[in-house]
């Protein structure tokens, strides 16, 4: 059954707007969803209510990290590492998408102030615990974002989307539901036959019953053909014990 993952673009907006149409333009030719609520407004805890919806509805989350760090949330915390926080506590597959040299940024898309600068780097610190690849321009992002997330999907399989008419009918989700209960009843009466006895054995020893084994074995000395000395001794198995089922 063909498969449509939701993917959640999370990323300041201003200073990564060509990046951000390289990546969801390399979504949409792998046939994903791109998501991304950042031109909601920033300050609005509705809006991050609804932020939070969408990231539990994707299969998958990305982070694109220039030179700015973002709006400010209530936390103290940019939207953005909120975002991502957010994904990593729901279990989300993620990738960072950190810029190999944010100090060659035009100034214009670079955080001026030293508090905004230590936070920013604060967040490239904490991204770069979980999986991270880097890019230098928007071109060299799509494919980079195109070949990783491949991969991610490989290596971390998520339930994804499917068309409603792909969807198995209710005739046919009741046959399977019936053919697993037949399934379960087979199974169980395979275990019964295993375990039982056969028929018209009742009087043959059965499997838990015990066998008496004797054995008797003799010294000899180096060189000798008769033994000096012959011992004998016996042990009780069951036959389960002898013919393991």
């Amino acid at each position: 059954m063909e498969k449509r993952y939701q993917v959640f673009i999370s990323s300041t907006f201003n200073d990564l707007h060509e990046p951000r149409q390289e990546v969801m333009q390399a979504l949409l030719e792998l046939d994903c969803i791109p998501a991304g609520m950042e031109l909601f407004p920033a300050a609005n805890d509705d809006q991050w209510t609804l932020i939070k919806r969408v990231i539990d509805d994707c299969d998958y989350y990305i982070v694109i990290i220039g030179g700015r760090y973002g709006s400010i949330g209530p936390s103290g915390k940019s939207y953005t590492q909120m975002e991502y926080e957010y994904a990593i506590e729901k279990g989300k597959p993620v990738i960072a998408f950190l810029h190999k040299e944010p100090g060659k940024l035009a100034v214009e898309n670079s955080e001026k102030d030293p508090q905004q600068i230590k936070k920013l780097e604060e967040f490239r610190d904490l991204t770069q615990e979980k999986l991270v690849r880097y890019w230098t321009t928007a071109s060299d992002l799509g494919s980079v974002v195109s070949r990783s997330l491949i991969k991610l999907i490989k290596t971390n399989p998520a339930v994804g989307w499917v068309k409603a008419d792909n969807l198995p009918t209710k005739e046919s989700t009741e046959e399977i539901l019936d053919l697993r209960k037949h399934i379960d009843a087979l199974q169980k009466e395979i275990e019964k036959i295993r375990t039982s006895a056969p028929k018209d054995t009742e009087h043959l020893a059965q499997a838990d019953e015990k066998f008496d084994i004797q054995y008797t074995f003799g010294a000899f000395s180096p060189g000798s053909w008769r033994a000096d000395k012959v011992y004998s001794a016996s042990f009780s198995m069951t036959w389960w014990d002898i013919f393991p089922p």
